[in-house]
């Protein structure tokens, strides 16, 4: 979740220093559903083999239970950006928190795997709606300076630890079932909704809802690019399974195409796209979604292939993966403390640059032992270097994604950053799972996340070239 930036806020509305228990209040609710999105990315990465042994699903069908998620996320923040926009922020957060819990407890007490992955697509579609508009509400109900400063670093702190307490709690409650892993949010986020519906306000009405125009949710371009994504997976994962020449797999990969003509008319002619097309014409923001996307990729990508091999492989409990994966995990929340200081001493070109060859680094060092003996070198190398990227790296390309761009086109360009993030958690770890299956060895899978990785140093290498005197700070333009 890119942080916001203090320009791109609105007028505040709280004291600058003491918080009334409102805010307190408030901040509780938002932070708390923060915790839980980011509890949810993680949670099913150590849940994945116990629910594919409990549903007959082999890595290419539980690898869904990620991708899913990500793909709820991925595909429609922009449309659920749209949706906050037209219909309201205090309206649209409740709807979400709700159908977050129902999502929750129609996947726990299903048996078919298909519902299962249906509703873990839409708990990403409820986030993108909640998370983005969390920011937006601290936006607007706290003071710029101080105020709203330490609200957002709280925010971001439960965002952070939220990876970590995801994989704890996935590693505990999958050892008992994986139906409380995928459960345990309803009651929570319930919880949660009984604060915000006397603590959420319903914010200023946007002009485009006000003006009494005709609301224009480019419901085309959001049903396109999901069904893109969805398609896509199909086919990759397909292809272990199936071969290419089997309908099974060249349908779907044939229907992404045509999605993806589809998605590319609707926005080029739409009267209201959801991507705004010359905002791609931007250098920095398209090297940091590259940037930011292969960061991510290479996380999931890497986390789904060792939980594979060292729960089914190898015989590891979920909750011993768990612990094997914190070191990974707990840089996250470091970043969010960390992240004001790097930035203002190094410009976030450098970190960029530096915290993209961790990944590179970790992922070679995985292919010199495909099947892992040994935690401590053969595993534990590969987690430290990847969770150094992320301290170094993941802030600076939140922050360097706008820094060309005018407060105006702020808004919509996190939305694309933010898609791009998801989008590689989209794809990455289908074709790591489809590389993976069935084989002796993670070379290939392995060898997918390493040119990835190396994708990443190449975007940021660029960045560096591209701001030689600033270190990657603010420009007038490019």
């Amino acid at each position: 979740m890119p942080p916001p930036t203090q320009d791109s806020f609105g007028p505040a509305a709280a004291d600058d220093g003491r918080w009334s228990p409102r805010l307190w209040g408030l901040l509780f609710v938002l932070a708390g559903n923060m915790l839980i999105d980011a509890i949810e990315v993680s949670a099913m990465i150590v849940a994945m083999p116990s629910v594919g042994r409990g549903l007959g699903l082999a890595l290419t069908g539980a690898q869904w239970l990620v991708t899913g998620f990500a793909i709820g996320f991925g595909g429609l923040t922009l449309f659920g950006g749209r949706l906050v926009e037209l219909l309201g922020r205090r309206r649209v957060y409740l709807w979400a928190l709700l159908g977050f819990a129902v999502a929750s407890l129609a996947g726990a007490v299903t048996d078919e795997p298909a519902v299962l992955v249906a509703a873990r697509v839409l708990k990403g579609f409820f986030a993108a709606l909640t998370a983005p508009t969390g920011l937006a509400i601290i936006a607007s109900e706290f003071r710029a300076g101080r105020s709203r400063d330490r609200a957002v670093s709280v925010y971001a702190l439960f965002g952070g630890f939220g990876f970590a307490a995801g994989l704890l709690l996935s590693g505990l409650l999958t050892g008992v079932s994986w139906r409380w892993t995928v459960a345990f949010p309803a009651p929570v986020v319930l919880v949660l909704f009984a604060f915000a519906v006397r603590l959420v306000p319903r914010g200023p009405v946007s002009a485009a809802a006000s003006s009494g125009a005709p609301r224009r949710f480019d419901v085309t371009g959001a049903l396109a690019l999901t069904g893109v994504l969805v398609c896509l997976v199909g086919g990759i994962v397909s292809v272990p399974v199936h071969g290419w020449s089997d309908a099974r797999t060249a349908g779907p990969l044939v229907l992404a195409v045509v999605l993806g003509a589809v998605l590319v008319v609707a926005e080029r002619t739409g009267s209201r796209p959801l991507i705004q097309g010359r905002l791609l014409r931007n250098r920095t923001l398209v090297r940091s979604m590259a940037g930011a996307a292969a960061l991510n990729g290479v996380n999931l990508g890497l986390l789904l292939v060792l939980t594979a091999r060292l729960q089914t492989g190898l015989g590891w409990s979920p909750l011993r993966t768990a612990l094997a994966f914190l070191p990974v995990s707990v840089p996250l929340a470091v970043t969010a403390l960390l992240s004001r200081r790097l930035i203002a001493r190094y410009g976030t070109a450098r970190l960029i640059a530096l915290g993209a060859l961790g990944p590179v680094l970790g992922a070679a060092l995985c292919l010199r032992h495909p099947v892992p003996e040994h935690y401590v070198t053969d595993v534990l190398p590969t987690l430290l270097l990847v969770g150094a990227g992320f301290v170094l790296a993941f802030a600076a390309l939140n922050a360097q994604a706008t820094s060309q761009l005018a407060a105006v086109d702020r808004p919509a360009a996190v939305g694309l950053y933010q898609s791009a993030v998801q989008i590689s958690a989209v794809i990455v770890p289908a074709l790591a799972a489809a590389l993976a299956v069935g084989r002796a060895d993670d070379r290939p899978a392995l060898l997918l996340v390493t040119a990835v990785a190396v994708a990443g140093l190449a975007a940021g290498l660029g960045g560096l070239r591209a701001h030689p005197d600033r270190a990657g700070k603010p420009s007038t333009g490019e």
